[in-house]
């Protein structure tokens, strides 16, 4: 197939949404498609750039506030038209809602050609994180009559599917997350890195990888963080990732070694070198951090839902604990900080969990999905432009 893939994010951004497309169109690439990449311009990426599976166009776009490496789309119907009109595809996918995957719907749909959706980040959610519950419904309004326009709407979880009919999506279809098993592996375990960290072999290393940011419920994991650490003083803490909150949590947690930003590559190296991973965010759509983290053979706990609820099996490879009891993932951090039996035999069972789920499996189901959505596409009824 030709594809065109629309996204507001892209490597080598790093996010759940950039790294879950990077992924995408390299490996649709490998499998013989044409996939065409079109995201927001960067400063370091200011023309079309070809890789060996894929060629990115860059897009107008403006820097996302408070987020200065990351930029959202412009409009940009007129451009994506004029250059479908030329070299059509076969079908465009829209990873984001935002105006440049919102106008590329319209345009996907006035030249008759299929188009779907992904479903990544609950923006609607979010509102009530960044001071703006006000507006919950309408960007639920949004975000819905977004993706209702699409033939298909791909969602990470079949729980998030349910959900969101709930609130009047159709055509939900569940395109997972696939784990690189030989990425997030054990067997990247870097003493030399622990001692950096003042981590001997008796002492837990607890680390957490994100952006840091409101929505990610900084103010739990920290009194996890809290309890641990009075538990078990040999606890280490460490935090990779940056956002906006990190000057403010670099001033107020001494105790926790920040450690930055670093490439996917070096990454793993991070989490196989830890030993714990507490996950406290509760607006995650799937949670690549959880199972990147059971595939580097860390133990786990976190809230049952998204990622953990798919993956996790209580006592047995991981901790599971009621998204509505904050207490309780309190209470789970402390076991593993204290009982090292129980620490052990997780570690043990978590990769067994999230091996069977790599990449290569998600893909050729979503390859499949898609050459459907073109098979099934029937002549359209043209649509007037709408930039």
């Amino acid at each position: 197939m030709k594809l065109a893939l629309v996204t507001e994010t892209f490597p080598p951004e790093v996010n759940g949404v950039a790294m879950t497309f990077g992924v995408i169109a390299r490996e649709l690439g490998r499998r013989g498609h044409t996939v065409t990449v079109y995201r927001p311009r960067r400063h370091d990426l200011p023309g079309a750039t070809s890789h060996p599976e894929f060629t990115e166009v860059p897009m107008p776009g403006l820097p996302v506030p408070g987020y200065p490496l990351l930029r959202f789309g412009l409009p940009a119907g007129g451009t994506l038209r004029r250059r479908w009109q030329a070299d059509r595809p076969d079908l465009v996918h829209v990873a984001t809602e935002g105006p440049l995957g919102a106008s590329a719907i319209s345009a996907a749909r006035a030249l008759g050609i299929p188009v779907t959706s992904s479903f990544h980040t609950n923006f609607h959610a979010y509102t009530r994180h960044y001071g703006y519950a006000q507006f919950h419904r309408f960007v639920l309004w949004w975000l819905r009559r977004v993706h209702n326009r699409t033939a298909r709407t791909f969602v990470p979880t079949p729980s998030l599917c349910a959900e969101l009919e709930s609130h009047g999506f159709r055509d939900l279809a569940v395109l997972s997350r696939g784990v690189d098993t030989w990425q997030f592996h054990p067997a990247r375990r870097s003493g030399d890195l622990r001692l950096k960290w003042d981590a001997a072999p008796e002492n837990p290393v607890v680390l957490h990888v994100g952006r840091m940011a409101p929505e990610k419920n900084y103010p739990l994991l920290f009194e996890c963080f809290a309890a641990m650490r009075a538990a078990n003083p040999r606890c280490r803490f460490v935090l990779a990732g940056d956002g906006p909150l990190k000057a403010r949590m670099v001033r107020e947690h001494p105790e926790c070694v920040f450690a930055g930003f670093f490439s996917r590559e070096e990454i793993g190296r991070y989490y196989a070198s830890a030993d714990i991973y507490i996950h406290a965010s509760l607006t995650e759509t799937f949670g690549n951090v959880l199972t990147e983290a059971m595939s580097s053979g860390l133990a786990v706990a976190g809230f049952d839902y998204a990622a953990a609820r798919q993956f996790v099996q209580h006592g047995y490879n991981g901790l599971a604990v009621p998204s509505d009891r904050p207490d309780m993932l309190i209470s789970a951090a402390t076991r593993l900080a204290t009982d090292a039996p129980l620490r052990a035999h997780l570690r043990a069972s978590a990769r067994a969990a999230v091996e069977p789920h790599s990449w290569e499996t998600v893909i050729a189901g979503f390859e499949s999905d898609l050459a459907g959505v073109v098979a099934r596409a029937q002549p359209a009824v043209l649509e007037p432009a709408v930039a």
